[in-house]
């Protein structure tokens, strides 16, 4: 039902150079961490996009339902690192709804993509689409800082990164 957002960066150089000489371990840390501040870019945008269509009638809120866990599985099965960016409670409509705060929020899934009665109002996917230059810029920045940080820390303890 939904398709993968895949990216593909290009022009980082120095981010590779230091990646060939650390650690399987120093690159997990640091990547799962700049993995997590470019993730939470895209999560800020689709709460602010979640907001626009929120009924403040209601104590249901989609923008408090986005969020990002840590993806075990794809780690456990592939070893690559992965996030997934969504809506809490999945998207199963029930008769009789509960509409107290922090309640789960599943027409989320009939705003974003649409029914045959109303036009899509998609919040989730122009997140990531349309910052995708600021995410790839964050996930750089921040492991280059943690490539950087685990080095000098390696360094000092006389071990090799």
């Amino acid at each position: 039902m939904a398709d993968g957002v895949e990216f593909s960066m290009t022009g980082l150089d120095s981010l590779l150079g230091k990646l060939d000489g650390i650690s399987d371990d120093l690159r997990r840390k640091g990547g799962r961490a700049a993995l997590r501040r470019a993730g939470n870019v895209i999560v800020s945008r689709a709460k602010a996009n979640a907001q626009r269509l929120d009924d403040p009638g209601t104590g249901r809120s989609i923008a408090d339902n986005v969020a990002m866990r840590w993806n075990g599985r794809l780690f456990r099965q592939t070893g690559n690192l992965g996030f997934r960016i969504g809506v809490l409670h999945g998207a199963v409509l029930k008769d009789h709804p509960d509409k107290s705060k922090n309640a789960p929020t599943p027409h989320w899934r009939l705003l974003e993509f649409g029914t045959e009665r109303i036009r899509a109002q998609p919040f989730m996917r122009p997140a990531a689409e349309n910052n995708v230059s600021e995410v790839i810029d964050t996930f750089a920045r921040e492991y280059e800082l943690a490539l950087d940080r685990g080095i000098r820390r390696a360094a000092k303890k006389g071990v090799p990164p």
